[in-house]
């Protein structure tokens, strides 16, 4: 029995998957079972932001397993501390809780801006707007919060207490802020929902809002986050700082990670019994957030990561079958012609590259380590498949 059937025997079938099996990664490329090399420019869907096995990362993971590999939240460890102060530091937040991934990175910031609000208006102010085509996560909360109808099946009843804004429309946000309100919850860049960024003058217009009601602004940077968009956070290109942001993804290179940050204003409100969670601020994971934030944080890294993003966009240029490209930085959505973006991840992935899909677009997530020659090699095997007759 081959690995394919063995693992279909066994897992469940909740994804669609291409038949790649993967053996060993190093750097930007990877290796599957037969010994044929890819050049990825997923990263995991975001994950691995410094690329596979990373040398810093993979010598401050590896050490940590040597030294310590869990403890319960019951008591500390320096490494945890290190990268929340690292963290927070960077981030420009006073606080931190930390999990497993977005959706309890979400799920945490959901219950912050609740307990809040209960905390100084006391019941009825509840109510959290997302946005129509966001995508916060699978636990049913997050489901709930998430602002697309394909998603809002099956699991009934859904978590109640989620409206849901257009886009850019300033005027019907406006309309919604009424007094049950306690949070605003956006994506800079809605990446499942299409890679689109929103506009600024929509992004001012809800901090504005959200102030004049002490609403709070919750930022779901789980993919925008830790350098993606040429800032550390997505917000830092708005000129915004949310009341709670929410990271994972590349936050720790690879290994199981999420993390909600806290302003000044909400910092206290989760006392000891409110939440928690078993692998949360996991030692390994926070040794290798730390070894990411050491490298984002080096001099030049962020501007070079804008550098790449315009390198992308100047050699797609001539490419008759791309109508348009969207998003952010290394976070970016191309709109095709005629062609469907799945055939074309098909076809990429013979040829040894890997790239996503966000809904009808190609999606582009490379590794924010990438080379310029490895961004020339992987676009020109894109080129021609998107070229093909």
């Amino acid at each position: 029995m081959n690995t394919i059937e063995k693992f279909n025997n066994h897992v469940m079938q909740s994804y669609g998957r291409y038949p790649l099996v993967m053996e060993q990664g190093k750097d930007r490329r990877c290796t599957d079972e037969n010994g044929k090399t890819y050049i990825d420019f997923g990263s995991g869907i975001g994950t691995n932001s410094l690329g596979y096995c990373n040398d810093k990362w993979v010598e401050a993971v590896c050490s940590q397993v040597k030294n310590l590999q869990h403890t319960s939240n019951y008591y500390y460890t320096a490494v945890q501390a290190e990268f929340a102060e690292k963290l927070c530091e960077t981030a420009g937040y006073k606080s931190v809780f930390f999990g497993n991934s977005g959706a309890e990175a979400n799920e945490c910031a959901i219950k912050i801006a609740r307990k809040y609000s209960f905390d100084k208006y006391g019941k009825g102010r509840h109510t959290i707007i997302t946005l129509v085509n966001s995508f916060h996560g699978r636990t049913m909360a997050t489901l709930s919060a998430t602002g697309q109808d394909v998603f809002h099946n099956y699991f009934f009843p859904f978590v109640e207490g989620f409206k849901y804004a257009n886009a850019n429309n300033i005027a019907k946000l406006e309309e919604m802020l009424d007094d049950t309100v306690c949070a605003v919850m956006i994506e800079y860049v809605q990446g499942e929902g299409g890679v689109n960024a929103l506009d600024k003058d929509y992004v001012d217009a809800v901090y504005r809002l959200c102030a004049e009601k002490d609403v709070l602004v919750i930022a779901d940077e789980v993919q925008t986050g830790v350098g993606r968009t040429g800032k550390f956070l997505a917000g830092d290109n708005f000129g915004k700082k949310a009341d709670i942001t929410t990271l994972a993804k590349g936050i720790a290179g690879g290994v199981p990670m999420g993390a909600c940050l806290t302003n000044e204003k909400c910092s206290g409100v989760l006392v000891a019994g409110t939440h928690g969670s078993t692998f949360g601020g996991n030692p390994i994971a926070c040794a290798g957030g730390i070894a990411v934030l050491d490298t984002v944080n080096s001099e030049g890294f962020l501007d070079e990561v804008c550098k790449k993003a315009e390198f992308i966009k100047s050699k797609l240029a001539d490419c008759e079958e791309i109508t348009g490209m969207s998003g952010l930085g290394l976070m970016i959505g191309i709109t095709l012609k005629t062609k469907k973006a799945a055939d074309i991840v098909k076809k990429a992935l013979d040829k040894g590259l890997l790239i996503l899909t966000a809904k009808d677009k190609v999606r582009l997530l490379p590794p924010l380590t990438i080379t310029y020659d490895e961004l020339e090699e992987g676009l020109k095997i894109l080129k021609e498949v998107m070229e093909e007759k």
